[in-house]
């Protein structure tokens, strides 16, 4: 067998799809998948939105790629559209989450810099945490999958287990710079924060000088029936990452910050040459106009709780398999019991039942929707996740 010409480095399933249509996918012999795994929440308004496929064809006849070196009055126009709408003062725009969180480490550590504390440069991080694969976002977590054979590895990084607030009180000391954590962890099992740890971890940056870093790539954008997911906290953060829902499928991402938190990131601090091009701040555009349309994020939470609903009356049919949903809005998991393998179970729900979940640590399976699904959308999921509970045999060392 020739070797291929893409790197292999993804498991690449026998999917192959060639067109989307809203909340399904099209594979290139004409099978249709119904898509609960949204590009790993990335195409939050579905595929083919529109608005959204308008504005791209537009802008690329318009004017695709300027330098930065210019001025960008599309990026200044989606930057103060955000603004006006979260905690941040400023924003810088990247091409995917992993520069976003590049973004965001380098923006706590000039504070402390700036500050007259250069010794303030650690981040205390968690455990399961996803960040990215970057070698900076993968020594920000303690996984192994992620980090063997890439050492040695940045030097800077603490962690501790989520969600455990004296663990991360307790990991405080005169070279901490804050906390780089997500508010609802996605790749790491689908859990959330609880309010106690969140609110916590605020409290702390608060009386320590510390800046509170959300990494809300998965779970903002409106994914968990808010904005973003701390809004369901009533905190906010210093500095927040953001991408995936934020281009529904075009190459975008953000670093949002307070004034404060971003006083060291002057001329010449950091860059990029593609972020915040003027197709990608078109697009960006698009998709807050929809998002911000009155109602959106309501009805994503009225779904999430539907969804929810259905899962937990569907869940004591399969008593045997299902243990637990997890998540919030349309941010969901559903932990299996062994000897049941997420990734198992996902492949079985895809190549015989046409539905495309996504799976996470923790033995979970992620279901992560287009965020415009309607109520059929979720009788058909539950129809489909329904009858693969009932034709999946897990494999055992019997």
């Amino acid at each position: 067998m020739s070797t291929p010409a893409l790197m292999p480095v993804y498991p690449r399933c026998d999917v192959r799809p060639v067109r989307g249509e809203g909340c399904w996918l099209i594979g290139e012999r004409g099978e249709r998948y119904l898509d609960f795994a949204a590009g790993i929440a990335v195409n939050a308004l579905g595929h083919g939105h529109p608005h959204i496929t308008r504005t791209i064809a537009d802008q690329a006849a318009t004017l695709m790629h300027t330098s930065n070196l210019y001025g960008s009055p599309l990026g200044e126009k989606l930057a103060q559209r955000i603004v006006d709408h979260t905690f941040a003062d400023t924003v810088f725009f990247t091409n995917s989450g992993v520069e976003a969180i590049e973004c965001a480490i380098k923006t706590a550590r000039r504070y402390h810099y700036v500050n007259g504390n250069p010794q303030r440069h650690k981040l205390i991080t968690f455990k399961n945490a996803f960040h990215g694969r970057s070698i900076g976002a993968i020594s920000a977590t303690d996984q192994p999958k992620m980090r063997d054979g890439f050492e040695p590895l940045l030097p800077g990084f603490d962690y501790v287990k989520f969600n455990d607030l004296e663990g991360a009180l307790a990991a405080i000391d005169g070279e901490t710079a804050g906390f780089l954590v997500e508010t609802v962890q996605g790749e790491g099992g689908m859990t959330a924060g609880t309010p106690e740890f969140i609110t916590g971890l605020r409290k702390a940056c608060d009386e320590h000088g510390l800046l509170l870093i959300l990494d809300e790539i998965q779970c903002g954008y409106g994914r968990t029936g808010k904005f973003f997911a701390h809004e369901h906290y009533g905190i906010t953060p210093d500095i927040m990452t953001v991408a995936k829902g934020i281009g529904n499928g075009f190459p975008l991402g953000a670093c949002l910050a307070t004034e404060e938190a971003a006083k060291g990131m002057v001329f010449g601090t950091h860059g990029s040459t593609y972020g915040g091009n003027p197709l990608a701040m078109a697009v960006g555009m698009a998709v807050l106009d929809v998002m911000l349309e009155d109602g959106f994020f309501e009805r994503v939470e009225q779904m999430g709780d539907w969804l929810r609903a259905a899962f937990e009356q569907m869940i004591p049919n399969h008593d045997h398999l299902f243990d637990e949903i997890r998540g919030k809005g349309l941010m969901l998991g559903i932990k299996l019991k062994e000897p049941a393998v997420a990734r198992d179970f996902v492949a079985h729900l895809r190549d015989n039942h046409g539905l495309l979940t996504v799976a996470a640590g923790e033995n979970v399976f992620r279901v992560l929707p287009p965020l415009v699904i309607d109520e059929s959308h979720i009788a058909e999921c539950v129809e489909r996740l329904s009858a693969g509970a009932r034709s999946y045999a897990p494999l055992t060392d019997d």
